[in-house]
């Protein structure tokens, strides 16, 4: 049976509108660098520049050193640290400033291309299917995308298609209720791709611009649920041949290298178009998203940069590489 999770109040309010509390928090007063200031990367690049002042081959070597322990990947640190030694020698450089100036330039280079903001347009309703690993934050990123797309005005409904977890459809019935949205849910071990199928239904029939369907957070090597989302996409297919419209894949940027093996078989079983790298701030090594830019040229649409509702920033690479490099050194842009 079809439950259908609402808690009545206020209709959306368009973004200038928000209320006082909620633009205070959603402020820049902790910028980028302050809040990725905790990252290994970050951390790492900043003591290694003040040990090693001079331009030498050993600057360069503890900085593929940093590059490799922060999880930027082999093939990515390898070759930034060619070119650099490679224009070092060519006396390119003047001192470590320069290099830096230069450093920031290529990593500003690879992740450019993929800073690509998810835009809600072409379809009504608009079907973004979350998928990820269990723990990588999917559901909390869920409330957060509900959040930012009703205070934008938009009219948004939840699928709780994650009927394989247990309290899953609890924790985005609870999502629902504080952003005000409607939740789709059945009972716990139903068929996902039923439940979403009926939510798509349902945000067709009620004329929602937006509906956010979760899944059962897997990992990769699972495959009967991996062949899940298949069916997912099959399904929703029988209602709008092109949805679903997006399909984001949650990462948790402490997992390190891993993420590119979640991936490269999400990609394939889902068709992932964006990504959404959560937990870059404190403990994360911060370099997988120079590493997931280099193998997979995906869009990341979305980081998540602390707990709090407005910390998931849409994706800003100069932002991004400014929060991670010794601010005293910095180039201007």
């Amino acid at each position: 049976m079809i439950k259908l999770f609402r808690k009545q109040g206020p209709a959306p309010v368009a973004a200038d509108a928000t209320a006082a509390d909620e633009v205070t928090e959603a402020s820049p007063a902790r910028n980028w660098r302050e809040r990725l200031a905790g990252s290994a990367l970050a951390r790492g690049l900043a003591g290694m520049f003040g040990r090693h002042p001079r331009l030498d081959d050993d600057l360069l070597d503890e900085l593929e050193t940093q590059l490799l322990g922060a999880d930027v990947g082999i093939a990515a640190a390898t070759a930034l640290i060619a070119d650099l030694r490679k224009r070092m020698r060519a006396r390119e450089f003047a001192d470590a400033d320069a290099l830096l100036s230069a450093l920031r330039a290529a990593l500003l280079t690879l992740l450019q291309p993929i800073a690509q903001p998810l835009r809600i347009a072409g379809a009504h309703p608009f079907v973004v299917l979350m998928v990820g690993v269990n723990g990588a934050g999917k559901t909390t990123t869920i409330g957060k995308l509900a959040q930012r797309y009703r205070h934008e005005g938009r009219s948004v409904m939840l699928a709780a298609g994650d009927t394989f977890r247990a309290a899953a459809v609890e924790q985005l019935r609870t999502w629902g209720e504080r952003n005000q949205v409607p939740v789709i849910a059945q009972a716990q071990g139903s068929d996902s791709a039923s439940v979403i199928f009926d939510a798509l239904q349902a945000a067709i029939a009620r004329d929602s611009d937006v509906l956010i369907a979760d899944t059962a957070g897997r990992l990769h090597t699972q495959g009967g649920l991996m062949d899940e989302l298949a069916k997912i996409r099959r399904v929703l297919g029988k209602l709008d041949g092109n949805a679903p419209h997006e399909v984001l894949m949650v990462i948790d940027g402490t997992t390190g290298q891993n993420a590119i093996n979640q991936v490269r078989q999400f990609r394939d079983s889902a068709g992932v178009t964006g990504l959404v790298v959560t937990k870059l701030d404190g403990s994360a090594k911060g370099g997988v998203v120079f590493a997931l830019a280099r193998e997979f040229g995906l869009p990341i649409r979305y980081v998540g940069l602390g707990e709090r509702l407005h910390d998931l920033e849409v994706f800003d690479a100069a932002a991004f590489v400014d929060g991670l490099l010794p601010e005293r050194l910095q180039a201007p842009a």
